[in-house]
């Protein structure tokens, strides 16, 4: 039986109010703050499905960004709604939503703040709202400008720097490429490297970095994306954390085994 509450409250009542009475009522107050009542429900970063809203506005509003919203668009979006497996009431409100950051007048810096709300300073929860959102913004094929500027406030809002939505882009298979950045891209990797997976691109890596440098990107990477750190989130987002990890050590793997690094 908690009576720390009704312990302190007696004491702060017989100290501010010099009689009796006054510790009957502070105990009274106390035994309240004892069963709670009192508490303010404090919910922790990532331990509800109160981004979802806000997600799919956003989706929405990026599917717009370049004019029109094309099929392959909203069919990503709805195979994210199928793959997130939604309740019923989450579903409606995701469509709702989407339809909603397709109008003019749709508030993206909202959206992106009860994003950053959601994900409460945690990087890897940024990773996993940035990873959800890729089918939709590749949808079409390689990142338009209007998609790249909302992509770009996003990854700004929760401390993300490009080079790392370049390697969740890369863990996808998506090249990631900007205007100006694709003979930068293929300056890095040689030719007969298949598209898609480039395992350094995985690790945020150039092909000239040393071996020091990459092995300290693994680890900071299988950190930053390991599933167990997640703590109560729906299993999709856990199911995409442990896809990432397994993406980040393939990629470690291939490189250590093409230069032999022990």
């Amino acid at each position: 039986m908690n009576i720390l509450g009704k312990l302190i409250g007696a004491l702060l009542g017989l100290w501010l109010f010099r009689h009796p009475f006054g510790m009957l009522i502070g105990a009274a107050i106390g035994h309240l703050w004892d069963s709670g009542a009192l508490r303010l429900q404090h919910r922790a970063a990532g331990t509800s499905s109160a981004f979802i809203g806000p997600l799919f506005g956003l989706a929405g509003a990026i599917a717009k960004s370049d004019g029109r919203v094309s099929q392959p668009e909203i069919a990503a979006a709805e195979n994210l709604m199928a793959r997130m497996q939604l309740s019923p009431t989450q579903r409606a409100n995701a469509i709702e939503r989407f339809t909603a950051g397709k109008q003019d007048g749709f508030l993206v810096n909202l959206a992106i703040a009860d994003l950053k709300a959601w994900c409460g300073g945690r990087r890897n929860l940024a990773y996993l709202l940035l990873d959800l959102l890729l089918d939709i913004v590749y949808a079409e094929g390689p990142l338009a400008p209007g998609k790249f500027a909302i992509v770009r406030q996003l990854c700004w809002a929760l401390g993300v720097h490009e080079r790392e939505l370049a390697a969740l882009a890369a863990m996808r298979g998506y090249a990631y490429a900007t205007a100006g950045s694709a003979n930068e891209r293929s300056q890095q990797a040689p030719r007969g490297t298949p598209p898609g997976k480039d395992p350094y691109a995985v690790l945020g890596l150039a092909r000239g970095a040393g071996d020091g440098e990459i092995k300290r990107a693994y680890r900071k990477l299988i950190s930053q994306h390991h599933p167990d750190k997640l703590g109560d989130v729906p299993e999709e987002l856990k199911r995409r954390a442990e896809d990432r990890a397994r993406e980040i050590n393939a990629a470690y793997e291939t490189i250590r085994s093409e230069r032999g690094i022990k």
